[in-house]
This record gives structure tokens, sequence and C-alpha cells, in this order.
């Protein structure tokens, strides 16, 4: 299988299932232990910590160019030294196997 962070995000169009509970079982090992699954929520979130806001900044700035490259947008609540990312496919209502990729691609970093 090809390493997540190494393919590249497609469109699901609205009404496309999101994937199931096994799925994510087989995806999540390939993702960094500190992203959580929230089931009930249908979310991928990790909260990130850094020493100061211009590494924070950064960090954004590299999700976001991630995010354009991809077409796949997280939602990033950002602070002083902090910033979680949380992943959902809308067009999907949940998890899809893009919020994987995005999130390997993140850990990549």
């Amino acid at each position: 299988m090809t390493e997540l962070r190494d393919r590249k995000c497609v469109p699901y169009p609205a009404g496309t299932p999101p994937i199931t509970p096994a799925r994510i079982s087989e995806l999540q090992p390939a993702l960094a232990p500190h992203w959580h699954i929230d089931v009930g929520r249908q979310v991928l979130t990790r909260d990130f910590k850094f020493d100061n806001f211009h590494a924070t900044m950064a960090f954004v700035n590299a999700v976001a160019w991630i995010a354009h490259v991809e077409d796949h947008h997280p939602d990033l609540e950002v602070g002083y030294g902090h910033c979680r990312v949380t992943f959902s496919t809308h067009s999907v209502g949940g998890l899809s196997e893009n919020d994987f990729i995005c999130a390997a691609k993140i850990d990549a970093l």
C-alpha cells in the first residue's frame, strides 16, 4: 500500500458515504499516535504545541499549503503556542480517506 502521505486527495461527490469504522481502524495506525478520532462527531483531531507564536504561524502556513495543494481543508484553532487541526469531509458528512491523507502529510512536516 502506498504511504498515506504520498497519496493525493480525490473529490468525493455529495452523498458519498463516510468510510467505515473498519477502514478507520486500517488507516489510523499510519498516523502519529496523537491523532484522535471522535467516531460520534466523525472528525479526526490533533493538538500541536509550539514554543512561540512565530513557530505556531509557520506551522499554520505549512498546513494551509497542504490544504491548498490537496484541495482539502481542515478547521484550525490557533493561539499563542498551539494549534488544533480538525479534519472531516463535508461532502460525505464524516470521515473520508482524504482526512487521513492530509493528516499523514501534516505528520511529515
